[in-house]
């Protein structure tokens, strides 16, 4: 688990593809500083598996549901990543409960001179985006300032914009998104007592791969 408090900015150094999958070398001094084989590390909001650590770089393996579900597919040596360690039983939640399972990418939109910044939001997720509530944009936890049909926008703190890659990002560019997962729980749960217009589907996957229910 974790909790959207960025621990640094990490850099991708080597990028191999390989079978249906890639590894990235990241450089993480921070994160590194205790990590060994086996642990999960967040990079952009994508809870990834340690398969080596060597100094102050780690290598981790991206399975080909995780590229096709986030924006680690597009990362190239040089570009800068959240990095989130796995949160330690009796850690102050800073944030809110994130699993690092990405629900989907959305799209940079703008920057307003007022610091609000607006994001495309695909139509899947609407439903579990609401306004003050919670949201996990490339890893970080955010709280929701105004939310449509289309987009959302968040109020993006200064040090939020100097730490982490959402001061870095360019409209057009992809950011990983999870909603908040209990919105889908509680959704699951209500789905059989409340009238529904027709057949909707509840999305229970993650970057670890799910499957889909169809509700009616």
């Amino acid at each position: 688990m974790f909790t959207g408090i960025v621990e640094e900015l990490g850099e991708i150094t080597a990028v191999e593809q390989l079978t249906h999958a890639a590894r990235l070398a990241v450089q993480g001094p921070v994160v590194t500083s205790d990590a060994k084989h086996g642990d999960s590390i967040a990079v952009n909001g994508v809870c990834l598996t340690v398969v080596e650590v060597g100094g102050d770089t780690f290598t981790v393996d991206v399975v080909h549901e995780t590229l096709q579900r986030s924006s680690l597919a597009k990362v190239a040596k040089g570009d800068r990543v959240n990095l989130e360690r796995a949160t330690a039983l009796g850690d102050r939640l800073g944030g809110h409960i994130m699993q690092g399972h990405v629900d989907g990418t959305g799209v940079f939109l703008s920057r307003d001179p007022d610091g609000l910044t607006h994001f495309a939001l695909p139509p899947a997720l609407a439903r579990y985006v609401v306004e003050k509530g919670s949201i996990a944009v490339d890893g970080v936890s955010l709280t929701v300032a105004a939310i449509g049909a289309e987009e959302f926008s968040i109020a993006l703190i200064p040090t939020t914009l100097e730490l982490t890659t959402l001061g870095r990002r360019e409209p057009g560019d992809s950011v990983n998104l999870e909603v908040d997962v209990l919105a889908k729980y509680v959704e699951k749960l209500a789905a059989p007592h409340l009238p529904t217009a027709g057949t909707h589907t509840v999305d229970n996957g993650g970057t670890d791969g799910g499957t889909k229910e169809q509700r009616g």
